[in-house]
């Protein structure tokens, strides 16, 4: 299967948080904190590692953190448990 525009646009963690911020997808973000959302989010989209480097595809990862909720500075540790 081709790619329709000539295959995938793949990124470090750190051109990755380059570009979101250049393209005004998030007013900020480190190669750290992609690096902890890929980590903890299954909804991430998929990783491929190139040695030591993690990359993704930046036409996946631009509109996952386009719709992405942020959650800067909240703390979870004072929410009461949901009741279930």
């Amino acid at each position: 299967m081709t790619e329709p525009e000539g295959g995938p646009d793949m990124v470090s963690f750190r051109e990755l948080a380059r570009r979101l911020v250049a393209d005004g997808v998030v007013p900020q973000i480190t190669h750290q904190r992609v690096s902890t959302i890929a980590r903890t989010d299954p909804a991430f989209p998929p990783v491929v590692v190139i040695g030591r480097s993690k990359a993704v595809d930046y036409r996946l990862a631009r509109p996952y953190f386009a719709t992405r909720k942020s959650r800067q500075g909240q703390r979870t540790d004072l929410k009461p448990p949901s009741p279930e």
